[in-house]
């Protein structure tokens, strides 16, 4: 299946909604499920990956209530997580898969992972490496670690740990927490540099002791977790860079997007763009359930090259395609370094931005094994794509041809993994 993007004729205008937080969604079901009270959950993103997670959680005995825009989460308490009748699925999503190996490598019973033809090529040793130090025992389906995964029943309770993380990332810090709830003794982390902490913000929501100094974080084990009674998932800053992007390259934006998550471990794509010159400011500031949230207008300017990397990369890591889009439309080059997480997502992002983007923007974009480079150009081809199954190319690739002489995509629908509406919006008024 293809899809035609046409060259968009005005500038953005008016009000932009967006998905709720992927990543939160994701944390609001799992942690709500280890609470003994029920926890009503609004703005859940009902994309794909998320939905996994509540289909996961299911099969292991949760009750959980989709009722419109609102999820009824009644959980079984800390320990009352029961063995699936069935292999988990976590279809596409890593977060699924990656926070569940930590927090079911303390439960009691076996539990065995798949997923998707594009999850299965996904390395977990990194999950499984400090897993395991903490006493879990998990075979993966060959020496990378592949699916299909099992968990087997640890002998005796996990200990905890101090673990030095060898690269920054929300996935793997997560489920080393998760499996510290659990633990026998304190569980300690250390960040290269900080990345998302969605889980520690939760979980501190609901009555957990967890102390974050510099880049080290601590937690320590529980019996209870004392639940809120709702949560409220802020829209997903990863969704609205697509739209501050898209504004800032294309001429007589002004557009405003609506309750975007602006907790300051993502917000690195507010700091990269207004490096490049981008007129972004936050309206309306508030908080809730310990995240910050705020109405984004952005206003179309002039953008010149920038050069990132190092600490900044985990606050940005899923946008890395959108801004890669505004740096083809920036005077002058952009250079990212440290950037060779992307070619383990859900395909090698790194190649994927080069080989698609140089059809519309013959040229511009080039890769070394751990760095882009991105000239900025003027000149723009109308062009037929490959997403490659993945939705953050998809997206990037419809507001690259948006913006510049329109473009043809395969698998356009791959979207639905984290924005179900991104065409509505894209094609819609406003």
């Amino acid at each position: 299946m293809m899809r035609e993007i046409f060259k968009a004729k005005r500038g953005l205008h008016g009000e932009i909604t967006i998905p709720g937080d992927k990543s939160i969604s994701h944390r609001s079901i799992m942690i709500s499920s280890l609470a003994d009270t029920p926890v009503e959950v609004t703005n859940f993103l009902k994309g794909a990956d998320c939905l996994s997670t509540i289909a996961c959680m299911k099969a292991m005995g949760v009750d959980i209530e989709e009722n419109g825009g609102k999820i009824l989460v009644k959980g079984n308490g800390l320990h009352g997580l029961k063995e699936p009748a069935s292999i988990l699925d976590a279809g596409n999503s890593g977060t699924t898969l990656r926070l569940l190996m930590g927090l079911l490598s303390p439960q009691n019973f076996l539990t065995t992972f798949t997923g998707d033809s594009s999850l299965q090529q996904r390395p977990m040793g990194r999950v499984i490496k400090p897993l395991t130090m903490m006493g879990a025992k998990i075979v993966g389906r060959n020496q990378n670690k592949n699916l299909p995964i099992t968990i087997i029943p640890a002998e005796q309770k996990l200990k905890g740990i101090t673990y030095q993380m060898p690269v920054a990332s929300a996935q793997v810090k997560s489920a080393i927490i998760l499996a510290g709830l659990y633990a026998d003794g304190v569980t300690a982390i250390v960040e290269p540099y900080p990345s998302r902490d969605h889980t520690e913000k939760m979980l501190t929501a609901f009555g957990t002791n967890i102390e974050k100094n510099g880049n080290e974080i601590k937690i320590t084990p529980i019996d209870k977790l004392t639940a809120p009674q709702s949560i409220e998932v802020p829209g997903d800053i990863s969704s609205a860079a697509y739209w501050i992007v898209l504004a800032s390259i294309l001429k007589d934006s002004d557009v405003i997007i609506k309750n975007v998550g602006i907790n300051e471990t993502r917000t690195g794509i507010i700091d990269v763009m207004r490096q490049m010159g981008a007129k972004i400011d936050f309206i309306n500031e508030r908080v809730s359930g310990g995240e910050r949230s705020a109405d984004i207008r952005v206003v179309y300017s002039e953008l010149h090259g920038t050069t990132f990397g190092d600490e900044m990369i985990p606050r940005l890591i899923d946008e890395i395609p959108a801004i890669a889009v505004a740096a083809a439309f920036a005077e002058g080059d952009t250079v990212i370094n440290n950037v060779g997480e992307l070619r383990v997502k859900e395909t090698d992002r790194l190649k994927s931005i080069v080989d698609e983007y140089n059809k519309i923007a013959a040229g511009a974009f080039e890769a070394t094994e751990d760095s882009l480079i991105i000239h900025g150009v003027h000149d723009f081809t109308k062009a037929e794509c490959k997403t490659f199954n993945d939705h953050r190319m998809a997206m990037s690739l419809a507001i690259f041809g948006a913006a510049a002489e329109g473009v043809v995509i395969d698998n356009p629908d791959c979207v639905n993994i984290s924005y179900p509406t991104f065409y509505d919006t894209l094609f819609g008024d406003t």
